[in-house]
């Protein structure tokens, strides 16, 4: 079975924003869970640069929810969460897809914060955002806040779990 997932992030009006290769680790109806290598590349084509990723992360997509999540594994811990805002994710075949909505939540040094709050700004107008759109992504970032904080999956132990599969160097 191949197992390589092209992981694609849009923006609104599916346009190419970014994209990079991982490894599945499990696959559901509702939701994959990839694994993001160490040195991988990350094709920005907004920017129009490569970049070289420096750190392992296990990667959650949802087929439902309106966010994704990213975790940095060192030394078999997680060292930081991040979170996108976007419409849920959509698999064809070996790619993985999704439209970024700009706003994230992120957890650094056990400090969760909300940024890119200006740039969700801007692309709803750049994008032309519709007001029903704006208010979902709000209203999802708040309802991610509660999931985080009850620890409802995947913020249930689940990620931890899959930290196995990232190799100890």
């Amino acid at each position: 079975m191949n197992n390589q997932i092209t992981i694609q992030a849009l923006k609104y009006g599916n346009h190419l924003h970014y994209e990079w290769n991982t490894r599945l680790l499990e696959k559901t109806d509702s939701h994959i869970f990839v694994l993001g290598e160490f040195g991988r590349k990350l094709n920005h084509y907004t920017k129009q640069k490569v970049f070289t990723m420096d750190n392992w992360t296990i990667e959650y997509f949802s087929f439902d929810s309106w966010f994704t999540v990213s975790a940095d594994i060192v030394g078999g811990q997680i060292m930081q969460y991040y979170c996108n805002i976007n419409q849920p994710a959509k698999m064809e075949g070996q790619t993985v897809s999704f439209v970024d909505l700009d706003l994230d939540y992120i957890q650094r040094n056990g400090e969760w914060s909300v940024v890119d709050e200006d740039e969700f700004a801007s692309n709803a107008i750049k994008y032309g955002y519709p007001d029903t759109l704006i208010h979902k992504a709000r209203q999802e970032l708040e309802s991610l806040k509660e999931r985080i904080n009850n620890h409802v999956f995947p913020f249930d132990g689940s990620i931890e779990k899959l930290i196995a599969h990232v190799p100890r160097s």
